[in-house]
């Protein structure tokens, strides 16, 4: 059966044996054999037919009713949960730590990212490919005109690192866009030391007017407080200075 890519669900069906090969040999090398593994979205199963083989605890997880009808019939034994990704409870798939694998639909790879670190104390790694600007983005350090809520949300609980590009022409259809490989590997020390509620709500304020300074987009949560953090734009900070500025408007609802 023939089947061609959906547009509305972001596919792109990966064709280059040797990009296929560089992939699997990338999921191998960062998440280990003995931790349970989740697939998103394998679609024709052109990674999961050598990660099953190779994790001996090994679920996939497709939307896509003629996805799974194809893995059905060469992966049999495939241990296949047909639904819907983003809502999935996935302390139920696996109760303990796992690892996140998979060629990401483009529509919904940030989704993924936060859904992700949602699990934070469950997922320990994940490696993923995104549209590279998306790569860009989540990876990017302070200092730059391309991090944002997901780079800081993100790097505040993994390594966030590009591995390597992919062409456009390595996926039937090509994508209009370069594609990226990328690994997050959790932190030992994942968790912050600062409420996230308030942290999410530092940084979606903070992004949400990225060029004007802290004093004027926080000053709601921040009041009279004075640090020189205040003084720059959020793109100049990093994940230890927003950890600060939390610290500050807690410190600052308690006096109310």
């Amino acid at each position: 059966m023939i089947l061609k890519a959906k547009k509305q669900l972001g596919q792109h069906f990966l064709t280059d044996q040797a990009v296929i090969a560089d992939i699997v040999d990338l999921i191998k090398e960062e998440c280990k054999q003995n931790t349970p593994l989740i697939e998103v979205g394998p679609g024709k199963g052109v990674l999961t037919q050598d990660l099953v083989e190779h994790y001996p605890q090994f679920k996939a997880i497709e939307f896509d009713r003629d996805m799974v009808s194809i893995l059905n019939t060469t992966l049999p034994n495939l241990d296949l949960i047909q639904e819907d990704f983003l809502k999935v409870p996935l302390d139920t798939v696996y109760p303990d730590e796992f690892n996140i694998v998979g060629n990401f639909p483009y529509n919904i790879s940030t989704e993924i990212i936060f859904k992700i670190l949602e699990n934070v104390e469950r997922v320990t790694c994940m490696v993923g490919m995104f549209q590279r600007e998306v790569a860009n983005r989540i990876c990017a350090g302070p200092k730059g005109r391309v991090n944002g809520i997901i780079s800081i949300r993100a790097q505040a609980h993994y390594h966030a690192e590009k591995i390597f590009d992919i062409a456009p022409d390595a996926f039937s259809p090509p994508p209009k866009v370069q594609s990226s490989m990328i690994v997050l590997r959790r932190r030992d020390d994942y968790g912050i030391d600062c409420d996230v509620k308030t942290f999410s709500q530092v940084i979606r304020m903070a992004y949400g007017q990225r060029r004007k300074k802290m004093r004027n987009t926080l000053k709601s949560l921040m009041g009279d407080a004075d640090h020189p953090l205040l003084q720059k734009r959020p793109e100049e900070l990093s994940v230890d200075e927003f950890v600060i500025l939390t610290k500050i408007a807690e410190s600052k609802k308690q006096e109310i």
